[in-house]
C-alpha cells in the first residue's frame, strides 16, 4: 500500500496547498519525473559521487511505507527528503536517509518544512520514531538536528558509509550519530513551537558531559587532512565513551571558536 493511502486527511490537505508566487510549498511526490528531480538535486548538493539513490529506490521508498517529499517554490522543485519504512525494537519506524535543498534556498526554513510534514505523516500513521544519521562535524546541522527539531542521539557509528568519492567528505572515514526524532513527545513539540528544549547542568544521575567540535573543522578537513582525521578520531572515542555509559547527546552550545555537544544520561524518550 502506499504512504499516501495510509496518510489520509493529513496528508490530502499537505498535498493540495494553496500557493502564491515565492509560497515554499511542501507536499508528497508524485511519479518518475518528480522523483528525477529529486535526483537531480542530489547531483548539484552533493556533486557526482557513489553516494547517489538510484531512481528504483524512490519508487520502491513510495510504495512500501516509506517517504519522498517535496518543497516547491514557484512550480520548481527546491528540496526534498526521503525516507525509507523499517522496524526497531519491534515498532514501525521511518529512516529519513537524505534531505537535501537547493543553495539559493537555504536558510529559509526549506529544510525545517519539510521535516514538519515529514513530522505529520509519520503522526498521522502511528509512528512514533523517525530517525536520520548526520554527521557530527557538521555544526550547522546538529544544531538543527538537536536543537530546532528536538532529536536526540544514542548511537555513534565509526565510518558508517565507508569512505565516499564525496568531495565533502575529504576522503575522511563518514563518522555519523544516529538522530532519534521521538516526534510525539514533548521534547520535540516544544522544539518544532520555537521553544529549544532545556538542557540541564545536573541531572539526577550525574553531570552533563560536554565534547568540543573546533569551528575550523571545514578547514582542516580542506587543508589539513591528517590533522582532521585525528580530531575525528579523537571527537569519535568520547562519543562512544559517554555513550557506552548511557548517556544521550540532547544539545549543541555553538561559539566563536568552537561548538559544544551537551550530553545527559538518559534512560528512554516518548
Amino acid at each position: 500500500m502506499k504512504a499516501r493511502r495510509m496518510v489520509g486527511k493529513a496528508e490530502m490537505s499537505a498535498s493540495r496547498p494553496s500557493a502564491t508566487p515565492g509560497t515554499i510549498v511542501v507536499r508528497h511526490c508524485r511519479g518518475l519525473a518528480e522523483f528525477e528531480e529529486c535526483m537531480k538535486i542530489e547531483l548539484a548538493v552533493w556533486g557526482d559521487s557513489d553516494l547517489h539513490v538510484p531512481l528504483p529506490l524512490y519508487v520502491v521508498a513510495e510504495e512500501t511505507g516509506g517517504q519522498v517529499l517535496g518543497a516547491f517554490a514557484g512550480g520548481k522543485m527546491i528540496g526534498f527528503t526521503m525516507a525509507v519504512a523499517g522496524v526497531r525494537d519491534g515498532r514501525p519506524i521511518l529512516h529519513s536517509h537524505m534531505t537535501a535543498v537547493l543553495e539559493e534556498f537555504r536558510d529559509r526554513g526549506v529544510g525545517k518544512k519539510l521535516k514538519l510534514l515529514q513530522r505529520e505523516d509519520a503522526l498521522a500513521r502511528g509512528i512514533e520514531l523517525v530517525e536520520w544519521t548526520f554527521d557530527p562535524l557538521e555544526i550547522k546541522n546538529a544544531h538543527f538536528n538537536l536543537v530546532r527539531l528536538g532529536a536526540i542521539a544514542r548511537r555513534y557509528i565509526p565510518n558508517c558509509y565507508g569512505i565516499t568519492s564525496s568531495p565533502l567528505h575529504a576522503g575522511l572515514p563518514t563518522d555519523r550519530l544516529m538522530a532519534e526524532w521521538w516526534v510525539e513527545s514533548a521534547r520535540v513539540k516544544e522544539a518544532v513551537s520555537f521553544q529549544p528544549p532545556a538542557v540541564s547542568k545536573e541531572t539526577a544521575a550525574g553531570e552533563v558531559a560536554q565534547i568540543a567540535v573546533p569551528a575550523e573543522i571545514a578547514r582542516l578537513r580542506e587543508q589539513e587532512p591528517e590533522r582532521a582525521a585525528k580530531v575525528q578520531r579523537e571527537i569519535g572515542e568520547q562519543f562512544l565513551k559517554w555513550i557506552e555509559k548511557g548517556y544521550a547527546v540532547t544539545g549543541i552550545e555553538v561559539g566563536e571558536k568552537e561548538a559544544k555537544y551537551v550530553l545527559e544520561p538518559w534512560k528512554s524518550e516518548g
